[in-house]
């Protein structure tokens, strides 16, 4: 068996890795909030932000804690189209379930099957993400622990849909972000605490691409996009901020005339 070392730099990418998820999910719930507040293509373009945001804020935070993954006696390296592919997964699961909560007219319905959908989804995102890993040797998996991250993802995924449709102040949010941060975190720790590696040491170059070569500047320019969009969330009017405004203009238009 192989050591595996989940932080091989320390608390820096468990920090850093937790910290990408709560931006993605405070980031998320605001769009999502602005979304049930607005109509037509509005609302369909808050929650296409959403689903982005939350989807980038659950894979940054995997691989940039896989970027502490360490294995003895092999090195690691990462098959890039599998890679890619679990990025499109958790974005198209995490956009069902918004746009199931945003649109449906049932919402505990649309609740349950948009938590259980997304949390499953963020699951296969997880294991996709394992499957896309290169290294020498065999990786098996510990099927409790399996099963209890699917169920932290199922149950984080549905208090992630809960909050976004009755979580209203930024105070809130905020707070809900920080517990939604944890429970992403944990689902992927107890999903690393389920793999074993039995390593066979060879000379063969590994296919694929290191960490440092394709999966940092890519976690780089996924987190760059949510701090960047988090801006301009946090600078765009509310719905009531609009209306005040534009009620504002009107007895200032009706002097005019």
């Amino acid at each position: 068996m192989g050591h595996l070392d989940h932080a091989a730099f320390g608390w820096l990418t468990p920090v850093l890795s937790y910290l990408m998820a709560c931006t993605g999910a405070a980031l998320g719930l605001r769009c999502t909030v602005r979304a049930l507040a607005a109509t037509g293509r509005s609302r369909r373009n808050w929650l296409l932000t959403a689903a982005s945001a939350i989807g980038t804020g659950i894979w940054t935070m995997h691989f940039v804690a896989m970027l502490g993954f360490r294995v003895s006696g092999t090195d690691i390296r990462y098959d890039v189209p599998l890679t890619i592919f679990s990025l499109v997964v958790a974005m198209a699961v995490v956009c069902a379930g918004v746009f199931a909560v945003g649109y449906s007219r049932d919402r505990n319905r649309a609740l349950l099957l948009g938590g259980l959908t997304t949390g499953l989804g963020v699951a296969s995102m997880h294991y996709l993400g394992m499957a896309a890993v290169r290294l020498h040797g065999d990786v098996t998996y510990r099927p409790l622990l399996v099963g209890l991250s699917v169920l932290i993802a199922v149950v984080a995924a549905t208090a992630a849909l809960w909050a976004g449709l009755n979580i209203k102040s930024p105070l809130a949010v905020t707070l809900a972000s920080l517990v939604m941060g944890a429970a992403v975190s944990s689902m992927h720790y107890t999903g690393m605490l389920a793999v074993r590696v039995r390593v066979a040491p060879s000379g063969e170059v590994l296919p694929g691409a290191t960490a440092m070569q394709f999966i940092f500047p890519l976690a780089v320019g996924l987190g760059s996009y949510l701090f960047l969009t988090s801006a301009f969330v946090a600078l765009s009017p509310t719905a009531g901020e609009r209306e005040a405004s534009a009620s504002a203009q009107r007895p200032v238009q009706s002097a005019a005339r």
